[in-house]
């Protein structure tokens, strides 16, 4: 039968090469694929696999595994001013005209920081999604805010986006950092956000010394199944995708552990929440 709607991002596997990632996404049951980073770089338009004549080739090589490249995701940060702001703003288009090439929806994007006074640094975030809104319209691409540093509760994501104001901006919701770094019941996150939420970044933790560990998901504190049972719910219609983050934390679990781990308990979580509807 058709597959589940989940996927993972590169950033989990970051020694693997672009069939290994291709092939494992297939043999594990995912749909999609995040692209963040390949083989320790992450400047995605950089890369042979997309460069030139060479994307079509990669282009057929993810469709002939069945799969959908569900985001392309940058570094880029909208919080700077002045000529690094222009940078970033630059780089996010490198990125969504890769995401163009490859036919994938979505380019991340950070807020990042709260720079200066809350209302100015809103607005300033804002009016640079709009412009990259409309950089990205005509290519058939949606620039996604991530929950990600200062701007991880609902109130300030609201007003950016509010503000930004274009059907070509949305938000990529990492619920791990709403829930663990913003302190925020998912479910007022889903009421306030989700009609602005067109893709996921799902992980789990557990606090240990007062750190935060990444474990395996459902084996933590971050109430994952809850995630995904309000997301089905409200009917979004995008992926859920693991963000491992084992480029930044080499000590976690492998990539092989813990991504194939993912597609199993999201199986059930998923089964669960389409019971869950309707017994509802």
């Amino acid at each position: 039968g058709a597959r589940l709607p989940i996927g993972f991002s590169t950033l989990g596997c970051p020694t693997w090469n672009w069939l290994k990632i291709l092939d494992f996404a297939e043999q594990n049951g995912f749909a999609a694929v995040e692209l963040r980073g390949l083989e320790g770089t992450m400047d995605l338009p950089s890369r042979h696999e997309f460069a030139g004549a060479q994307i079509e080739p990669s282009k057929k090589e993810i469709a002939s595994r069945g799969l959908h490249i569900s985001c392309v995701s940058s570094s880029a940060n909208m919080h700077d001013t002045g000529p690094e702001h222009e940078k970033q703003l630059a780089d996010a288009r490198r990125f969504i005209d890769l995401a163009a090439r490859l036919g994938a929806p979505y380019v991340r994007v950070f807020g990042n920081k709260l720079v200066g006074p809350r209302d100015a640094a809103v607005e300033h975030i804002a009016a640079s999604l709009t412009e990259l809104g409309g950089y990205a319209a005509p290519k058939s691409v949606t620039v996604l805010l991530e929950s990600h540093g200062d701007f991880t509760n609902s109130a300030i994501l609201g007003d950016i986006l509010e503000k930004a104001a274009s059907p070509h901006v949305g938000l990529l919701w990492d619920a791990h950092n709403t829930f663990v770094e913003g302190r925020e019941d998912p479910a007022i996150t889903v009421s306030q956000l989700g009609k602005y939420i067109r893709h996921t970044h799902l992980k789990d933790s557990r606090t240990e010394n007062g750190q935060d560990h990444y474990v395996l998901t459902g084996r933590g504190e971050v109430p994952v199944k809850r995630q995904v049972e309000l997301l089905f719910a409200a009917g979004y219609t995008g992926y859920y995708s693991l963000e491992w983050e084992k480029a930044w934390h080499p000590e976690i679990a492998e990539p092989e552990v813990a991504i194939a781990d993912f597609a199993r308990v999201m199986a059930q979580y998923l089964e669960a929440a389409g019971a869950r509807e309707k017994r509802s």
